[in-house]
């Protein structure tokens, strides 16, 4: 095996080491990419059901409910300025949790301007004792690499430790999963900000999954993914590839590599933002994992 043989496996066995745990995202009335992942996921798989403002809770519990039916591990997305009313939430997550197997919810704020009811933080949704009332004992929130576009970094961070002190008081487990970037270097930064900070809860990077480039830019545009940004509009179009357009390679090896490298960061796996299409990204890391194994010695 040559030196350029011997980086490239090393590289394969990186990506695909770093990937043995990850889940995608899809939105609730989006029935294909439900499909999708119920025909391509390993069981046991966390899928992210986004749910949109002026979605029902019932398409949001049917999503999830064929999730579980078919093996998976559905996380429906909680959105404080969604809901109308305390009555509301509780039907929503009791309903969640009981048909639909819930064990684990990403709560959010929400961006809408007007907020459908009271709530309008994921603060007070995890305060209202919901989730542990209805057995659900395990949350992700959510962490921003490069910001949020209308909240300030402190507000950011004085947020997170008040979620995370009332999630601990409510005996909730606490997931962090960050909004996507194209270089890690912000990634993992933040990984070390949070432990320097004392912040251990283990930290899923968002990933854009395999994308033509101007939607990629759009929706990072649309997120307020900063200056990370510079590094797609810069890629070269080797970095390409020709079935699916731009891919995270380079994000990961990156990610993975500082994980290996300090293991304390807590980068647990990767969350795939799949823009309606699950099932380029479930491809994408079926064929890195398969070109992992293909590539070692027999």
């Amino acid at each position: 095996m040559t030196a350029f043989d011997r980086k490239l496996t090393e590289r394969s066995a990186l990506l695909a080491g770093y990937l043995s745990e990850f889940s995608v995202e899809v939105t609730s009335r989006d029935t294909p990419s439900v499909e999708a992942a119920k025909e391509l996921l390993p069981a046991g798989t966390e899928v992210f059901v986004a749910n949109l403002p002026k979605e029902t809770a019932d398409v949001l519990i049917r999503a999830a409910r064929a999730l579980r039916d078919a093996g998976l591990s559905p996380v429906p997305h909680i959105v404080a300025r969604n809901i109308a009313s305390l009555g509301d939430l509780e039907s929503m997550v009791a309903r969640l949790a009981g048909e639909a197997g819930v064990e684990r919810a990403l709560v959010l704020g929400g961006d809408r301007d007007h907020p459908a009811g009271t709530f309008d933080s994921a603060l007070q949704l995890i305060r209202t004792g919901v989730f542990e009332r209805n057995g659900i004992r395990r949350i992700a929130i959510a962490s921003y690499p490069e910001g949020h576009p209308r909240i300030a970094d402190q507000v950011l961070a004085t947020a997170l430790v008040e979620k995370l002190a009332a999630a601990a008081d409510a005996g909730l487990d606490v997931m962090l999963v960050s909004q996507l970037a194209f270089d890690p270097d912000p990634i993992v930064a933040l990984a070390r900000g949070l432990r320097e900070r004392g912040i251990d809860a283990p930290l899923r990077v968002g990933v854009a999954g395999p994308a033509e480039r101007g939607k990629l830019i759009k929706f990072a545009l649309r997120c307020g993914v900063g200056a990370s940004l510079r590094v797609l509009r810069e890629r070269s179009d080797v970095a390409r590839s020709v079935m699916s357009g731009e891919t995270p390679d380079e994000l990961i090896a990156g990610v993975a590599a500082a994980a290996r490298a300090e293991p304390e960061l807590g980068l647990a796996g990767a969350h795939f933002f799949t823009f309606g299409d699950p099932a380029s990204s479930i491809r994408w890391v079926d064929a890195i994992r398969t070109g992992a194994r293909e590539s070692q010695p027999a």
